[in-house]
């Protein structure tokens, strides 16, 4: 059997994307994890799966590279809001499910192979951790850290895996946020529990980030985020302490589409 993919990214984070309205996908976490092998398979950040849904446009149903099912991705459903489009299901506007529920989308310019998305975010769940980082869920958890100096990725390495491995952390998993603050952006550097990697960039890691940067001081609204993929926008509304309205703004590529025999 020809399984039909397309290949997308979003500021460097790469996903497979199928249409999965017929319901025709073995969902199998090693099937999965071989697709995304980048030696083995096709090679991506994730795969997700176009699935009808009964309350909105479509399910974005999302799945890590290890082969673990996940609630959302912040980059993927860009993503998956530009195949959508390309499969004739909404114009430039669209509502989706995710596993962390009903999300909007709105394609702010369209081109041939790359489209400006937006997409909306749940109000996150904000608390700080025994050593005082915030943890922060913007549809996926994350522990936010803010170093004094920039390091390279292979420093901060095995800083990222002692917190995801931690005893608090290594059943569920958690993503690890490195963020720099300058004058007029942040930067932002993401370990991705499911990738056990630095991917180019995270779109709920960089929502969460640019969150606790401006709980920790950050004024500009909406905030420009710096990731080594590309630079993404974050918005959002404070109501006392509580953030609302919150959404996420970037590219997405529409890199191939391809066959491979199952």
């Amino acid at each position: 059997m020809r399984l039909v993919f397309e290949k997308y990214q979003g500021t460097g984070n790469d996903f497979i994307l199928i249409d999965n309205r017929q319901d025709i996908f073995k969902k199998d976490a090693r099937f999965i994890a071989k697709l995304c092998n980048r030696n083995y398979g096709i090679g991506a950040d994730g795969l997700i799966l176009l699935e009808e849904s009964t309350n909105s446009d479509f399910h974005m149903n999302f799945y890590n590279p290890d082969g673990s099912h996940a609630g959302m991705c912040g980059n993927g459903a860009r993503c998956i809001t530009s195949f959508a489009r390309r499969l004739g299901i909404i114009s430039n506007k669209a509502s989706f499910t995710a596993g962390d529920g009903l999300h909007e989308a709105a394609i702010l310019e369209m081109r041939d192979s790359d489209d400006t998305i937006r997409i909306s975010l749940k109000d996150p769940d904000i608390k700080k951790n025994d050593t005082g980082n915030w943890v922060i869920d913007t549809g996926t958890p994350h522990v936010i850290l803010f170093p004094e100096k920039q390091q390279r990725l292979d420093e901060l390495f095995k800083t990222a895996v002692e917190i995801r491995y931690s005893e608090q952390y290594a059943a569920d998993g958690i993503n690890v946020d490195f963020v720099w603050m300058k004058d007029d952006h942040i930067l932002v550097s993401t370990y991705e529990r499911g990738v056990e990697n630095f991917t180019l960039s995270c779109g709920t890691g960089v929502t969460a980030s640019a969150i606790a940067a401006c709980l920790s001081g950050f004024t500009i609204e909406p905030v420009k985020v710096v990731t080594p993929g590309g630079t993404l926008y974050v918005g959002f509304s404070i109501d006392g302490k509580h953030f609302r309205n919150i959404w996420l703004q970037g590219n997405t590529t529409k890199v191939f589409a391809g066959t491979i025999e199952i």
